[in-house]
């Protein structure tokens, strides 16, 4: 008789996919994430307890994330909509009692705790949409579609009230490719995209007047190059003088000299192009490629509307996170504050995004344990 093989010994894989964590996605957020404390060393001017702040920010994503892959995403659709009313209460409590800061009224201080509960809206939109078009008819109806709107707009006016312009634009892009990916048909898109051009006035005259100057500021940088424009000229300049090797980590200039504002946050791309020149800029954008990669792949093979929406929609809205913050960093968007995933210096925003991709692994490991 012949002598069946032995079973291969599982492996380190095998154990973290018994935890519910997709290796590869694992891999491909430790790399970014490993750029980005790398890179912030040099942005900070050399500080080591910058670095080690960022780190154990992004330790503390991947623990949240490790906890949220582990429940089975029939629970988020069962959880995150009530959790998407209770956010919708907070963003009313931050315009009445919120704490101000840097001219912007975005927190809520507890004494022991102070955060921004615009960074629950980033999970809670995607999922409550996602949730909502299960249940109804693919692809939606003028109704549905008008209710979806109205789920995404009323959070979205909120928080650009605080003010908070990109945050409110993530959120934004976050339920509206949910309601995309559920099939909305292309006539609803050219016409929302007409409405909204026939609106340009109205909407230019609700912005604040920062947010106007930085538009035009937009449109020719040169015209204020030490005021408005001072941001983006900068960045350039340091973008530029990269090249295609970079001058050398550490060897960066506009950072170090205090040319370039906001290098360890928002501006950080400029300081890593400085640094890293062109193929460092584009191993950074190969990966951030793959990780969206990955998160549609995951979308493709989830098991209802349900899965495939919510890991659809979250994996472009990584997408935009990155697509936001290079074009306003070289000059081709607005200045909004939107940071560089993993990249920038942040604990909210690092520690909401891991949970996002948290939600992502489970959607798939569960989807491969139920198949097996």
């Amino acid at each position: 008789m012949r002598k069946r093989p032995d079973k291969p010994e599982p492996g380190f894989a095998d154990w973290l996919e018994s935890w519910h964590i997709d290796i590869w996605l694992l891999l491909l957020l430790l790399a970014v994430a490993g750029i980005g404390i790398f890179i912030q060393y040099s942005a900070s001017g050399h500080s080591i307890d910058g670095v080690i702040s960022q780190a154990q920010r992004v330790g503390l994503g991947l623990v949240v994330m490790a906890v949220i892959a582990q429940a089975p995403p029939d629970l988020y659709r069962t959880v995150v909509p009530w959790a998407y009313l209770g956010t919708i209460v907070l963003l009313v409590l931050v315009e009445l009692l919120g704490d101000h800061a840097k001219g912007a009224q975005r927190w809520l201080d507890l004494g022991i705790i102070r955060f921004q509960p615009s960074e629950f809206m980033k999970l809670a939109m995607p999922t409550t949409i996602a949730a909502f078009l299960h249940t109804r008819r693919l692809p939606p109806t003028l109704l549905t579609i008008l209710v979806t709107l109205a789920l995404i707009g009323l959070p979205s006016a909120l928080i650009a009230k605080q003010p908070d312009l990109g945050t409110a634009l993530l959120i934004v892009a976050a339920g509206g490719f949910a309601l995309f990916l559920g099939g909305l048909q292309w006539r609803w898109i050219i016409g929302a995209l007409l409405a909204i051009g026939a609106a340009a006035p109205i909407l230019w005259e609700q912005l604040q007047d920062y947010q106007r100057q930085r538009i035009l500021t937009l449109l020719d940088p040169e015209s204020d190059p030490l005021g408005a424009g001072y941001h983006i000229t900068q960045s350039m300049i340091a973008i530029g003088s990269g090249g295609a090797f970079g001058k050398g980590w550490l060897n960066g200039t506009q950072a170090k000299l205090d040319f370039l504002p906001e290098a360890h946050t928002d501006f950080i791309f400029a300081v890593y192009s400085e640094e890293l020149g062109f193929i460092g800029v584009m191993l950074l954008l190969v990966l951030y490629l793959a990780i969206v990669g990955r998160c549609l792949w995951i979308a493709a093979r989830a098991q209802d509307t349900f899965q495939r929406l919510l890991a659809g929609s979250l994996g472009m809205t990584f997408f935009i996170y990155v697509f936001i913050n290079i074009g306003m960093v070289i000059g081709l968007l607005p200045v909004v504050g939107v940071p560089l995933p993993l990249v920038s210096y942040g604990g909210t925003s690092a520690v909401s995004l891991l949970a996002s991709f948290g939600i992502l692994m489970s959607i798939h490991t569960h989807r491969k344990l139920l198949a097996n």
